[in-house]
C-alpha cells in the first residue's frame, strides 16, 4: 500500500488548481486539502477538505493542514489587475512567498509551484523578472524539495470572460507547437489536467533537490515521450 502524501493545495481556484482537485478523484495515496477565498464545486466522487478564508489567514490555514507537500498554483495577468504592477507582484510574488514560508513553517518537505516558461531574474520583461525573481526566493527557503514548473500556454476552460489572446493561443496552439523544435520546445502549450497530473505526480517525490520541469519533462513524467 502507497504511503498517504498530505498536499496542500494554494490557488484551488484558478485554472490548474480545478484540474488538480479533478485529477485527485480516486488518489487514496494522496490526503488533498484545498485553501481558497471563496467556495467552489467540488469534483464528482471527490474525498478531500476545502478550508475556506480571506488570505490574511491563510498561513493559519496552511498550518491546520499539517502538509508534507505544499502545492502553489496561485497567479494573476497584468491585463486582470488593470496594469498595476504593484497589484501583480501582491499575488504572483507576496502571497506566493508568504504562502511557501508558511508551509515550509508548518513541516512541509516539498514544495511544487506553477511558475512560467522564460523565468529570469533580471529579465526585461515584468512578467518574468517577477517569476524568476520569486523562483530565486523560494529557493532561499531550502525546502528539501522544490518543483518548479514553468509550462508555456496553458489551455483549459477558465472560469470568468475568455481571454481574448488566450482564446486565440489555444486555437492555433496545436500548429504552433509542432513549429516548436529545439530549444523552442519548452515554449510548447499543456493542457491544464496534464500539468495537473504533472503535479501529483511529483507529490510525495523522496529525492532531495531543486528542480526545473519543463514541456520535456512534463512529457516524460507523463510516460508520453
Amino acid at each position: 500500500m502507497s504511503e498517504l502524501t498530505r498536499i496542500v493545495l494554494i490557488g484551488a481556484t484558478g485554472l490548474i488548481g480545478r484540474a488538480v482537485m479533478e485529477q485527485a478523484v480516486n488518489r487514496a495515496d494522496i490526503h488533498l486539502v484545498a485553501i481558497a477565498r471563496r467556495e467552489v464545486p467540488l469534483p464528482k466522487g471527490a474525498r478531500m477538505e476545502m478550508l475556506l478564508s480571506d488570505t490574511g489567514h491563510w498561513p493559519d490555514a496552511i498550518a491546520a493542514a499539517r502538509p508534507d507537500t505544499a502545492v502553489i498554483t496561485l497567479g494573476t495577468t497584468i491585463k486582470t489587475v488593470g496594469g498595476d504592477k504593484a497589484a501583480f507582484r501582491a499575488v504572483d510574488h507576496d502571497l506566493v512567498l508568504e504562502c511557501a514560508a508558511a508551509a515550509k513553517a508548518a513541516g512541509a518537505r516539498q514544495l511544487i509551484v506553477v511558475s512560467s516558461v522564460g523565468a529570469e531574474l533580471g529579465s526585461k520583461n515584468f512578467y518574468l523578472s517577477v517569476k524568476g525573481e520569486v523562483e530565486d526566493k523560494l529557493a532561499k527557503l531550502h525546502f528539501d524539495r522544490l518543483d518548479l514548473l514553468r509550462p508555456g500556454l496553458l489551455r483549459g476552460r477558465r472560469e470568468g470572460p475568455a481571454r481574448p489572446a488566450e482564446r486565440i493561443g489555444m486555437i492555433i496552439s496545436p500548429l504552433a507547437d509542432l513549429l516548436m523544435q529545439g530549444r523552442f520546445r519548452q515554449y510548447r502549450s499543456v493542457k491544464d489536467a496534464d500539468l495537473a497530473r504533472v503535479i501529483l505526480a511529483l507529490a510525495g517525490a523522496k529525492q532531495r533537490g531543486h528542480f526545473i520541469h519543463h514541456h520535456d519533462e512534463f512529457r516524460r513524467i507523463l510516460g508520453a515521450g
